[in-house]
């Protein structure tokens, strides 16, 4: 006779405990069980409550961390921005580790020529202005407006005790804030340095791993958008140095027409500066500006208006321009753009504004707008 298949429990299941004598099968031996403790209120109430605090010790660590976070984002930038510069030098046979290096030397070497432009006439002018500051004080004095608002307010005197070298050192916290201050910000940068090579070093690697964390089925359209992101901002790098090297340029050959002296570091100032969007020219103007009234009076009064003249320029007609070709950003939306990173980030903000704005849009442009016209 043929054998009785044993009866098979879903999903492959081992039955349930046997029933008890004189009990049937159908009940259960331990009872019904009770509502799921997950619409307990105590217990809603008690994982809300972890997950609030798990919010908050989030928050404070971010907030804890948020200057070595700023520092990791600007690496992660740069690394971005000049990972066009090795692909280019891996293109002509050299390996990815030779390029990132000879890429890392040449920005040390643009960074410590900069250094070497500024420093000195920083050092020399600072001195010059401090030895000379008591005289420039007594020279306010033959001003009668002023004799008589020093009269009322001791104006003269209270700048003159300001003056002294020991005031000027307690300005800065003392010798140990000042020198605190300057290896802070050699640590910065040296540890953006660092990062940013790591980063590009190791760029390709990060950036096919977060592609990994993408869905399969999405995975090839996701490469293809996160690549024109990232290319744009190579692209975006590379219309901002631009865009200094024409400021710096200009700034050069006013300062050497007028007879200003140190006209390579001012230029090399208004460059530096320019990289920053909308304020950084403004910040440039500031200081060469008040160099050309040191000098004289008419020198001063045509940097103002030179300044005021190129700006107008630039930002309504240089800067627009160049991001548009770039990184294909609309005119009105590379000016909204850099106004509300000032706004929003500062600095930080500024400089990843118009990336932003070109990923958005590539983005709106690819996903969202083929969407809509599928419904």
């Amino acid at each position: 006779m043929a054998e009785t298949p044993a009866p098979v429990m879903a999903d492959d299941q081992p039955a349930g405990p046997p029933a008890t004598a004189g009990r049937p099968a159908t009940e259960e031996v331990f009872g019904r069980p009770g509502r799921p403790l997950s619409r307990n209120p105590f217990v809603v109430g008690f994982v809300g409550g972890l997950g609030a605090l798990l919010a908050y010790a989030t928050y404070l660590a971010v907030r804890s961390a948020t200057s070595m976070l700023v520092l990791i984002f600007i690496a992660l930038f740069l690394a971005v921005a000049l990972n066009p510069a090795v692909r280019r030098l891996q293109g002509w046979g050299l390996s990815r580790g030779v390029a990132v290096m000879i890429v890392g030397f040449g920005t040390v070497l643009v960074f410590c020529g900069g250094l070497f432009a500024l420093v000195p006439p920083i050092i020399t002018q600072s001195s010059e202005f401090t030895a000379e500051l008591p005289e420039y004080i007594q020279d306010l004095k033959s001003n009668s407006t002023l004799n008589e608002l020093n009269d009322r307010f001791d104006i003269i005197d209270k700048v003159t005790a300001a003056a002294n070298g020991q005031n000027a050192t307690r300005l800065f916290g003392g010798v140990l804030g000042g020198a605190r201050l300057v290896f802070g910000t050699l640590f910065n940068v040296f540890t953006v340095f660092v990062l940013t090579l790591y980063f590009m070093a190791a760029f390709e690697r990060l950036k096919t791993g977060a592609y990994r964390l993408v869905p399969a089925s999405r995975r090839p359209r996701v490469e293809l958008l996160g690549d024109e992101i990232l290319g744009k901002v190579g692209a975006y790098m590379v219309g901002a140095l631009a865009i200094a090297l024409v400021a710096g340029t200009s700034t050069f050959i006013f300062l050497w027409i007028c007879g200003v002296a140190y006209k390579f570091a001012l230029a090399f100032v208004v460059a530096i500066c320019d990289l920053i969007p909308q304020i950084g020219a403004t910040l440039g103007a500031i200081v060469v500006s008040v160099v050309c009234f040191a000098t004289s009076i008419p020198v001063g009064i045509a940097a103002v208006v030179f300044f005021v003249i190129y700006q107008q320029v630039e930002n309504y007609i240089i800067y627009p321009r160049v991001m548009r070709r770039s990184v294909h950003v609309t005119d009105l939306a590379a000016i909204v753009a850099a106004l509300l990173g000032v706004a929003l980030l500062g600095v930080i903000g500024a400089l990843i504004a118009i990336p932003t704005v070109a990923a958005i849009q590539l983005v709106v442009r690819e996903v969202v707008l083929p969407r809509q016209e599928q419904h």
